[in-house]
């Protein structure tokens, strides 16, 4: 199972990661990469943004022309998240941009400051953070051996301590060399090596994750995560698979978006890896109860 090394992973990078927040920040490239005119076209499963029994709080539909610094942070990064992996996270332009109404991350085979790809790795921390809600990313992930796109969820305030006693939702994860698996867990309890995980994980049905967009969902209540794909149900934690750990979801978390590329859970890109790849998200949009604070 891929969950102890993915939190060594969490661990390093939560530490680690340095946050830049100039709108006009513009990282140097050691060569001059294109945007490349990738299809994204939109298929796959589509809701409206009305959502019953929610009020939208937050939304970006990624319809501008440029990303909007307002909402994101680039995180400035080489350090290989602790999990050997092969990407610098940088705020080119051409490793994350707005196209045809869609946020995308791309990774870059490119020699970089003593790493072998280029991608990108965006938050919303301090300028978007929630404690409960619904959280609908609507998104198309690449596949391949070596490739890890992620939609997750960190605390920002870290209430409870260093990872992962202040815990993690991990909304969609995938590891390219299985093409048709979600995966989606949370991380908590003691110290590493006695951290520890529950989740899910779920094939597809059609294509793979790659070949159609897709609806991921939590919905995040006192004392419960549920888990979704296209509006269907794939998961429930509650307090009680916790025990006898403390339950730390009940603090305001922020959300990731990124791209990696290697490591020990993917393991590395091989021959049959075609570069470049791309992370497309049609929208992100939280939503909570009436009554959320």
């Amino acid at each position: 199972m891929p969950y102890l090394i993915l939190s060594l992973v969490v661990l390093t990078q939560c530490s680690r990661v340095t946050l830049v927040n100039q709108p006009d920040l513009y990282t140097p490239m050691a060569e001059n990469i294109e945007l490349d005119e990738t299809s994204t076209e939109n298929n796959g499963y589509k809701r409206a943004i009305d959502r019953k029994g929610w009020k939208l709080a937050w939304t970006d539909e990624f319809n501008g022309t440029e990303i909007d610094t307002t909402k994101w942070t680039h995180e400035i990064n080489g350090d290989g998240g602790g999990n050997n992996e092969m990407q610098f996270y940088v705020a080119s332009k051409a490793n994350s941009y707005i196209k045809d109404d869609f946020l995308v991350i791309k990774a870059a085979q490119q020699n970089y400051k003593g790493k072998f790809y280029t991608s990108a790795r965006l938050n919303t921390k301090f300028k978007a953070d929630w404690t409960y809600g619904r959280f609908d990313i609507r998104a198309k992930t690449p596949v391949q051996q070596g490739v890890w796109p992620a939609i997750w969820m960190l605390p920002t305030d870290w209430t409870y301590g260093a990872w992962p006693l202040s815990g993690e939702i991990d909304i969609m994860e995938s590891v390219g060399h299985q093409p048709k698996t979600w995966v989606g867990t949370l991380h908590y309890g003691e110290a590493w090596p006695n951290n520890k995980h529950t989740g899910t994980s779920v094939d597809v049905k059609q294509g793979d994750l790659s070949t159609q967009f897709r609806l991921y969902s939590v919905e995040w209540e006192p004392n419960e995560i549920r888990w979704y794909v296209d509006d269907s149900l794939m998961a429930t934690k509650t307090t009680k698979d916790l025990e006898p750990h403390k339950w730390p979801f009940d603090q305001r978390f922020h959300m990731i978006l990124n791209l990696a590329i290697g490591g020990q859970w993917p393991g590395l890109p091989d021959e049959s890896t075609i570069f470049p790849k791309y992370m497309f998200v049609d929208y992100v949009r939280v939503y909570q109860k009436n009554n959320a604070q």
